[in-house]
């Protein structure tokens, strides 16, 4: 079978499985106790597993097998959580990222995973035993309870149904081989061979090919149907040389329609690998010590069948598609609206205005369909914050709020990079060691708060530390020694403006170079990026206190409201996210303050700028008019006036890129074609305020 044709559903949920498994190895970390938490792990470490072996991955197959053996330890209670096995599970899930990343790659999912199996086999044996001792006889692992993972397809169960009804017996089979035997998939040849003699096997686990090429460990399982006696077939078992036991359990319809409850509610998540086991016994008692041992806590009745999936995965490339058709819809509908508008037919216009109306709910809808929890981002800080905080030596407790909050697809896949730096940055410069916290009064574990939250038609996200803050003094020696500002240009900046020092090129406060900081890399390609993203970054910082990074983004850079001007024969849109108020200027209130023109707004002084002298308007200047027109535009606190010759309206406008035969242009952020066929430049409001 081609099995290209479900690769990227493979990797889909290889992912989300790995994401699952670092999430919940980090709560496992924190509450080693928790043996629900191990079930969970090794629910999505089983499914990972049975993937990879189904799509042929058999590298990465291996190590997840080999992770198994030792989450079966933990959650049979015969292996404690200690730091080192935390460690060695983390390295395995970061080579699983890189065999996925590989196949993603189109590669095989191969690396170099030698070592991190042996110290996962050594863990496995007890040799790795960090001062408990090797493990004993009773708590080596038996692997009996491989054969819990059997799982039925709807054909399968419908076989077993029917037989049952028609008066056949069904049993569930272990059997486990001699952990002595040379021969294992011989034997297991030998047992297949003898049941099927006066039966069928209806599904074995680990799969029939899998069994007679030896790629399992001692045990297996099946279902199967016969009209024998459980005590015929386990003498039959029994008989063949190097088989250690057998154990049969004969199934009822009751029991079948009970683990058909149970799968049909667990849809979404695969089922507990003990659960076939646990509902398979009709008869409590009848279930070997051994087993029940290992089961999860039965419930009082069975579990009802929970409500289909609701959600189905689209390809993002279909997602740009309907967006940029609607887009090019967008601009019609515009053009529609000016030629009603001109015609004056009250038909036309009735069927324009109802045709605006649908576009407008549709476009709602395309904006929602393109919307992304910053959860798909701030999922991968919890374990990058850990491994930092082991790198450094220090506690740190990530708090993350609001990762519901939802961003357009864009602006998430721009923002995952910037976020880490922030992080980085707050973990490596804002929180102290833990000898100094303890020394400031300060508890050892430092705090970082990720937080994400909507504000009008923007999303803010903070990353505050309750570190050391920063010293203004400090800070601004760094930057003086460093030659980014002259001690002349510094006694002048306020606080905000120091702050904003970090984000220069090259600008480090870090006094060792190392792996995390001191290069000077990092805090600028932050700025540079949220800026390119139509945002903006801003600090706020206590000394002794801690500091707090806000970040503000755009909601969406596909369709945004905008205000359309005019300059002479030229227009430009202003995206309203970032207009404070128009209004009207006389020329005799602009004035000339140390060579730069301001006006006075809001009882504060703040600059004003003359939009054709910037684009060299031919045929509109407005330093030949009496009254000008302006638009009020901010950029984080800071305000500032730009002169326009007429407003047109507000309008909801799709951005279009400028292409790559035109090189960036300052102050334009890309361009949107209007109703009447005219390309409007969309000017970018940051640009203009220094």
């Amino acid at each position: 079978m081609d099995m290209n044709q479900y690769l990227s559903m493979f990797i889909d949920e290889s992912n989300d499985h790995l994401q699952s498994l670092n999430e919940n190895m980090l709560q496992l970390e924190g509450n080693p106790e928790d043996l629900g938490i191990v079930q969970v792990i090794f629910r999505s470490a089983h499914t990972l597993k049975g993937m990879a072996a189904t799509m042929g991955f058999e590298d990465l197959a291996s190590l997840t097998h080999k992770m198994e053996n030792v989450l079966d330890l933990v959650r049979n209670e015969k292996l404690k959580m200690q730091d080192y096995i935390f460690d060695t599970m983390f390295k395995s899930l970061d080579a699983l990222e890189t065999m996925v990343q590989d196949i993603t790659e189109g590669g095989q999912g191969k690396a170099d995973v030698s070592s991190i199996v042996a110290s996962l086999q050594a863990i496995e044996n007890g040799e790795m035993t960090n001062g408990i001792g090797p493990a004993t006889e009773t708590n080596k692992p038996t692997n009996a309870s491989i054969s819990s993972a059997v799982e039925l397809d709807e054909f399968q169960y419908s076989v077993l149904d029917q037989s049952i009804a028609e008066g056949h017996r069904v049993f569930y089979v272990d059997v486990l081989v001699s952990e002595h035997s040379q021969l294992k998939g011989v034997r297991a040849y030998m047992v297949f061979d003898m049941l099927e003699r006066s039966g069928e096997v209806v599904k074995a686990y680990p799969s029939v090919q899998d069994i007679e090429q030896e790629k399992f460990e001692r045990s297996f399982s099946l279902y199967y149907i016969t009209t024998k006696e459980a005590h015929e077939l386990e003498e039959g078992i029994m008989s063949i040389s190097e088989i250690e036991s057998a154990k049969l359990i004969q199934l009822d319809q009751e029991t079948l329609q009970q683990m058909a409850n149970q799968v049909a509610a667990t849809v979404e998540a695969p089922p507990a690998p003990t659960a076939v086991a646990e509902v398979a016994s009709p008869d409590k008692n009848s279930v070997p010590k051994e087993e029940t041992a290992t089961a999860p806590a039965k419930t009082a009745a069975p579990k009802q069948a929970a409500a289909p999936s609701r959600t189905i995965r689209v390809d993002i490339e279909r997602l740009d598609v309907l967006m940029n058709l609607f887009s090019e819809l967008l601009i019609d509908r515009s053009r529609l609206e000016q030629l009603a508008s001109e015609t004056g037919n009250n038909d036309l216009s009735d069927t324009v205005a109802h045709l605006s109306r649908v576009s407008t709910d549709l476009q709602n809808i395309v904006l929602k369909l393109r919307m992304v929890p910053v959860d798909t981002v701030f999922n991968r800080f919890p374990r990058m914050i850990r491994d930092l905080a082991k790198t450094l030596d220090k506690k740190i407790d990530l708090v993350i709020t609001g990762a519901e909050t939802e961003l357009d697809r864009t602006v998430i896949d721009e923002i995952g990079d910037p976020l880490v730096h922030l992080l980085r940055n707050a973990v490596d410069h804002g929180v102290e060691s833990i000898t100094e916290r303890v020394a400031a009064g300060k508890p050892e574990m430092g705090t970082v708060n990720l937080r994400a939250f909507h504000s009008g038609n923007h999303v803010f996200i903070e990353i505050e530390d309750d570190g050391k803050g920063i010293y203004r003094d400090k800070l601004l020696k760094t930057a003086i020694k460093r030659g980014v500002v002259t001690e002349e240009q510094g006694a002048k900046m306020s606080d905000d403006e120091v702050n904003q020092l970090l984000f220069a090129p090259g600008f480090s406060t870090a006094d060792i170079i190392s792996d995390i900081s001191g290069r000077g890399v990092g805090l600028d390609v932050v700025k540079s990026k949220i800026t390119s993203l139509g945002g903006n970054v801003t600090i706020h910082s206590t000394p002794g206190k801690g500091t707090n990074f806000s970040v503000q983004l755009p909601l969406t850079l596909s369709i945004i409201a905008a205000m359309l001007v005019r300059l002479g024969s030229e227009k430009y849109a202003v995206p309203l996210s970032s207009i404070v108020e128009t209004a009207i200027v006389q020329r005799e209130q602009v004035r000339n303050i140390h060579g730069n023109k301001m006006i006075t707004f809001r009882e504060s002084l703040i600059p004003y700028l003359s939009l054709s002298e910037v684009f060299s308007v031919p045929d509109f200047n407005d330093a030949d008019e009496q009254e000008t027109e302006i638009v009020v535009i901010r950029k984080g606190d800071r305000l500032a006036a730009v002169a326009v010759e007429e407003f047109i309206g507000q309008s909801e406008i799709v951005l279009k890129s400028m292409g790559t035969y035109l090189p960036a242009i300052e102050g334009i952020s890309g361009a949107t074609i209007l109703g009447d066929g005219q390309v409007a430049l969309i000017l970018d409001p940051n640009a203009f305020i220094k």
